[in-house]
């Protein structure tokens, strides 16, 4: 088992929705299933038939997130000892050629959104090794908006 790192934020985020999954939307659909099995005929009962695909869907979605919740190791990033290195939490600017630059967030791989500029931290770019981000030049360059 590896260990999955994850901000508090990450953590706060995926633990809301295993809960919102567990204690409200999963009993609204034991509930329609359970009534649409009640009808008789299961066969061609449409309510029965998605409910049980949907409850299906999100006791894999609940399992999903209880690995995650169970292997997670949260780093705070304003915890961290040293500030003179990119690590984990650290806001960086990254910037091609033409000196496009782009502000992004070194996070957990469960929580990462590269349209909300959240970058996985096992990401092939932070590892050394192929250029995951097109026309991003290797030069990682410290914001002034640094967060570690």
């Amino acid at each position: 088992m590896t260990d999955r790192f994850i901000t508090p934020e990450g953590l706060a985020r995926i633990r809301a929705e295993y809960d919102e999954l567990f204690a409200v939307e999963r009993p609204k659909i034991v509930e329609t299933v359970s009534w649409a099995a009640s009808l008789g005929d299961r066969s061609e009962n449409a309510d029965y038939i998605y409910g049980k695909r949907r409850l299906r869907e999100i006791d894999r979605r609940l399992g999903h997130l209880a690995r995650i919740m169970k292997q997670a190791k949260v780093v705070d990033p304003a915890a961290q000892p040293t500030r003179d290195q990119i690590r984990f939490g650290a806001t960086v600017e990254l910037a091609d050629d033409d000196d496009n630059r782009r502000t992004v967030t070194i996070v957990g791989d469960d929580e990462a959104n590269a349209s909300a500029g959240r970058i996985g931290c096992r990401r092939e770019k932070l590892r050394g090794g192929r250029d995951p981000l097109p026309g991003v030049s290797n030069q990682l360059r410290r914001s002034g908006r640094h967060r570690f």
